[in-house]
């Protein structure tokens, strides 16, 4: 018995022995360390990579800002280290993420970020002071596009840029393996971006502007000879990283006022007296303004009722009178204004970008124009008329140009951002001949004179000349003081002669005059000389 027992204690010894033979070879050979590690590894996301976009001179404008983030090891220590700076608005977030027992980030600044062990940089994807927003769209929570660029090419995007993420090795106990310290590890994304027409500098201009002069409205800048978007603003501004701000305050900060539809107004007639020119019709007749015309038993009048006398097709576009135009659609007829608004882009939505189109706009039809009423009010740019500023912009900028329509372009093309190049162009306008060039030389010089002779000389820039045409439109709503509200424009070119830029303002909703907004287009064109200058 005795022996026996001896035995066993023996057999146990040398099973006990091999055993911690076993692990100390374990424990010493790299390969099961290396196996362990992996076994604990944490990947954590620190950028998703998702593609940039770009200006037209490939200056980004998205991920061009930094933010500060802390690696945070959850557990007591991390909770007792760091809550207290903490902002409070992150608290619930910071004590949630916490117990979950995995490592996280958080954004942190100031004492938050000297108390944290490990520190790490993200692009951000907005700038501090967002640009071009209501273009570029936003995000959702999940890093898709909900609106504009970001919605149009979402799949493109995602994946585009570098992938960051954050790697280490973390022990039963939810810490630090200190032998594997959090690092990051990159990814190269498909490089795939997408670059806009606009200018940057151009843009920033025009939204510095629109942001002291422009309650509700928009500011439209093409370049001349292309048709290309050098700017598109949109007021009021939003704030991309916190859209749940704008929708709170109901104050239409989310709609894109560039692409959505208005009434219209004077800024019409040009195109009345293009088409007048195209049939033939002598710019000197003269037509005997009383101040008012009866069609059909309904009364239009000019601006405060008051009658311009004898004028002609200049004078008439230069003090923008109703009546004239009234006579002067009735003489074209309902095809011929239908026919001559449709081929210079109005009724018809434009592209922006990808599956994103502006709005249609109305544009009643030949049949409806036949009712003498409807032709009457379209004919100075009232009634049924409504238009998106692209739309008015594309216009004109046919008295800009040579007469040929081109289809306003927001996208140049797909990019590669790791190569700096443009990969596949975007850019194919919709484009035909609309006017003569030498109908275009005459109402060219018709829209001069409305800046430097008539009611667009709040519109004149300090150098340089520009024409155009003001516009207040009537939108048979009223606010709190009864007052009727209008939309008002100024759309023209700059320099006067042979112009490169097509602009467009818009005060919408409101009791703006035209004054008020040939007043923003003479600020427009004078940031634009600057450039023009270089």
């Amino acid at each position: 018995m005795e022996n026996r027992l001896i035995a066993l204690v023996c057999v146990c010894l040398l099973a006990f022995s091999v055993v911690m033979a076993s692990l100390a070879l374990v424990s010493s050979d790299p390969n099961y360390a290396a196996a362990a590690a992996r076994q604990s590894g944490v990947s954590v996301m620190l950028s998703e990579g998702r593609g940039n976009i770009f200006d037209c001179g490939f200056q980004p404008l998205t991920g061009t800002v930094s933010r500060q983030y802390a690696f945070i090891e959850p557990g007591r220590a991390s909770y007792h280290t760091l809550f207290e700076a903490i902002p409070a608005e992150l608290r619930a977030s910071f004590y949630e993420s916490i117990q979950r027992g995995m490592p996280f980030l958080m954004p942190v600044t100031g004492d938050a970020a000297a108390r944290a062990r490990y520190l790490f940089y993200a692009p951000e994807r907005y700038q501090p002071m967002p640009i071009a927003q209501h273009l570029i769209g936003y995000l959702d929570a999940e890093g898709h596009g909900v609106s504009g660029v970001e919605r149009a090419y979402d799949e493109l995007l995602s994946g585009g840029s570098t992938q960051t993420w954050i790697e280490c090795s973390m022990n039963a106990r939810g810490g630090w393996i200190d032998s594997d310290t959090p690092h990051l590890t990159k990814t190269n994304g498909t490089g795939a971006g997408i670059m806009l027409t606009l200018d940057s500098r151009i843009q920033r201009a025009c939204e510095a502007i629109g942001m002291e002069k422009v309650d509700k409205g928009c500011i439209l800048v093409l370049d001349t000879a292309s048709g290309r978007v050098r700017a598109s603003v949109s007021l009021p501004l939003y704030d991309p990283e916190d859209v749940a701000a704008s929708i709170a305050r109901q104050d239409t900060s989310l709609v894109n006022r560039a692409v959505s539809a208005f009434n219209v107004g004077s800024v019409f007639k040009p195109l009345l007296a293009a088409a007048a020119l195209e049939q033939g019709f002598d710019p000197a007749a003269e037509y005997q303004c009383g101040g008012s015309i009866e069609i059909g038993g309904h009364i239009y009048r000019c601006a405060y009722g008051r009658g311009h006398g004898a004028v002609d097709l200049r004078a008439a576009l230069a003090q923008s009178c109703n009546c004239y135009f009234v006579w002067l659609g009735l003489q074209l007829g309902a095809q011929t204004v239908y026919e001559t608004a449709r081929a210079a882009g109005f009724g018809q939505s434009q592209q922006v970008a990808g599956s994103l189109r502006t709005a249609s706009g109305n544009l009643p039809d030949a049949a409806q124009l036949r009712d003498r009423g409807q032709l009457a009010s379209i004919s100075f740019g009232q009634g049924a008329l409504t238009a998106t500023p692209v739309q008015v912009a594309a216009m004109m900028n046919l008295f800009a140009g040579n007469g040929q329509y081109i289809e306003p372009s927001f996208v140049e093309g797909v990019v590669d951002e790791y190569a700096g190049v443009v990969e596949e162009s975007l850019y194919r306008p919709v484009q035909r001949q609309v006017f003569s060039e030498q109908t275009v030389r005459c109402v060219r010089e018709m829209l001069i004179g409305v800046v430097e002779e008539g009611l667009g000389g709040k519109a004149a820039p300090r150098a340089g000349g520009a024409g155009g045409k003001t516009g207040t439109a009537q939108t048979g709503r009223y606010d709190e003081q009864e007052e009727e509200i209008m939309d008002a424009w100024f759309a023209g070119f700059y320099p006067a002669e042979d112009p490169v830029y097509t602009i467009v303002v818009l005060l919408d909703s409101g009791t703006h005059g035209s004054d008020d907004a040939a007043e923003v287009f003479a600020l427009v064109a004078d940031s634009l000389s600057f450039f023009l200058e270089k």
